[in-house]
């Protein structure tokens, strides 16, 4: 299994970035090809500081080369370059695998 992690900074208008991300970006993900699961969750402290990331993202793939296939699909395609239009605080990416 391999899963592309994408860590979300924390956004200037939240209400916006949620919006967009519930209404417009995470249906994007569906029609990847090659996608095991798919889920996401807001970040929390576990004390009084702000947590490092807004958002956490998760999109499951059975191996690295379902994961290049799918990314770089159309459908891979569009969900990559939504990001600009709502993340501008920045994401971080990577690649977890057992």
């Amino acid at each position: 299994m391999h899963i592309l992690t994408v860590l979300y900074n924390h956004p200037d208008d939240p209400a916006a970035f949620d919006k967009h991300y519930q209404g417009t970006h995470a249906p994007l993900v569906d029609p990847i090809p090659g996608v095991k699961s798919f889920t996401y969750r807001h970040c929390a402290s576990m004390d009084e500081n702000p947590p490092p990331y807004y958002l956490i993202a998760e999109v499951a793939f059975d191996s690295l080369e379902d994961l290049q296939a799918g990314m770089g699909s159309e459908a891979g395609q569009n969900a990559v370059n939504d990001v600009p239009n709502f993340a501008q605080a920045g994401v971080t990416m990577f690649v977890a695998h057992d």
